[in-house]
């Protein structure tokens, strides 16, 4: 299952949870197609004011962050790099289209790669 964080501040996220999530859920599916949209799990988590910190200081201006969980033999297998540039370009496009495109250029992703059998679900090791 893709699972992806995204953690935007507060004031910038409010009342944008559901086309976020949609837009989010959408680039997903670009890349691996629609048998993967019942698969995708979302997390937005809003920082409030004065909990994002930037250079040592408070900010609530900071550009989205998104975390996405993937399976290293995603990334490790032929056509891995291409897979990876096209979730951080869609990961991307959807934050700044929904957001608004000055969030684009500060937005983060990063693509976290799992190991076989270094995930569980349900308290049963993934393989």
């Amino acid at each position: 299952m893709p699972h992806l964080t995204a953690r935007v501040p507060e004031v910038k996220l409010a009342g944008h949870e559901p086309a976020l999530i949609a837009a989010l859920t959408d680039a997903v599916v670009q890349v691996y197609g629609e048998w993967a949209r019942d698969l995708v799990v979302v997390h937005l988590d809003g920082i409030p004011r004065g909990r994002w910190g930037i250079g040592g200081r408070a900010v609530d201006d900071a550009a989205p962050a998104i975390t996405f969980g993937i399976r290293e033999v995603a990334l490790t297998r032929p056509g891995g790099k291409e897979i990876a540039a096209r979730l951080v370009a869609g990961l991307t496009d959807a934050i700044a289209g929904v957001l608004g495109e000055e969030a684009r250029s500060g937005t983060t992703v990063e693509l976290v790669a799992v190991l076989e059998g270094r995930t569980g679900l349900g308290g049963v090791v993934q393989e």
